[in-house]
């Protein structure tokens, strides 16, 4: 659930360091992934307003992660769902699920669309990572 490096770290680390078998680490990673999108998602609006009418400081802070976002969004913007999707896939630090539901917030998408395209990006992600961190440990 960690923002940056989400299941991008968990898997490697689960199965190298910690031995534990992989289809548990894709499991168990996988919904970690998938808890942080729901309260972005429904409650980031009601966050950010709530942040620029009380709090100078958290908009300025707000408003930079927004640039940010909006800045790495363009495949999002370009392609929609499946851009989306394929922004959470890819298995980089700083593309997953906080910045795409950040990114889905900001470019309007439908909440029930940007989670599934989320979900199946998380699930590749997470199928990726899985299979080079076994191959990595066991080669």
């Amino acid at each position: 659930m960690l923002p940056v490096t989400e299941l991008r770290g968990s898997i490697p680390v689960a199965i190298a360091n910690f031995h534990l078998p992989p289809l548990y680490v894709f499991i168990a990673s996988v919904l970690g992934n998938l808890v942080p999108i729901i309260p972005i998602l429904w409650l980031l609006e009601h966050f950010s307003d709530w942040v620029d009418k009380h709090w100078q400081i958290g908009h300025n802070i707000l408003q930079w992660i927004f640039q940010r976002t909006k800045r790495k969004a363009g495949i999002i913007e370009k392609y929609g769902w499946f851009g989306l999707m394929l922004f959470v896939a890819i298995p980089l630090p700083g593309s997953g699920v906080w910045t795409g539901s950040i990114a889905a917030f900001l470019l309007g998408i439908k909440r029930g669309s940007a989670w599934t395209a989320m979900l199946c990006g998380v699930l590749i992600a997470g199928l990726l990572i899985t299979l080079a961190a076994f191959k990595l440990v066991n080669h």
